[in-house]
C-alpha cells in the first residue's frame, strides 16, 4: 500500500522557516518525480514545486520561487520542502503527491498545516 505521511507544519512568524517532510513508504520511492502541493483557506489547490526521481531537476510555483526549496533523500525515501522568508499568504495545508507516468498525482498524504501569522 502507497503511504506518504507529511510532518513539519506549524505556526510561524512573517520571514520565518520551517522544514517538512514526506516519508514515503509502499512503493519504490527512487523511480517517482514527487511534487508539493498546497491549499490555502477558501482556495483550490496550489501546485508549489516538483522534483524528478534523481534529484537533478526541480521546479517551482512563480510566487515560491527563491524562498522554498524542495529536496529528496532517496535512501531514506523522504521528501522536503525548506521553507524561508514566509509569507502570510504561504499559510495553507501542504501535501506531497506522488506523480505517476502519466503525469497525474495519483497518491497524497493527509496534508501537514503551515500558518504564517504574527
Amino acid at each position: 500500500e502507497v503511504q506518504l505521511v507529511e510532518s513539519g507544519g506549524g505556526l510561524v512568524q512573517p520571514g520565518g522557516s520551517l522544514r517538512l517532510s514526506c516519508t514515503a513508504s509502499g512503493f519504490t520511492f527512487a523511480n517517482y518525480a514527487m511534487a508539493w502541493v498546497r491549499q490555502a483557506p477558501g482556495k483550490g489547490l496550489e501546485w508549489v514545486s516538483l522534483i524528478y526521481f534523481n534529484g537533478g531537476t526541480t521546479m517551482y510555483a512563480d510566487s515560491v520561487k527563491g524562498r522554498l526549496t524542495i529536496s529528496r533523500d532517496n535512501a531514506k525515501n523522504t521528501l522536503y520542502l525548506q521553507m524561508d522568508s514566509l509569507k502570510p499568504e504561504d499559510t495553507a495545508v501542504y501535501y506531497c503527491a506522488r506523480r505517476d507516468i502519466y503525469y497525474s498525482y495519483d497518491s497524497w498524504g493527509q496534508g501537514t498545516q503551515v500558518t504564517v501569522s504574527s
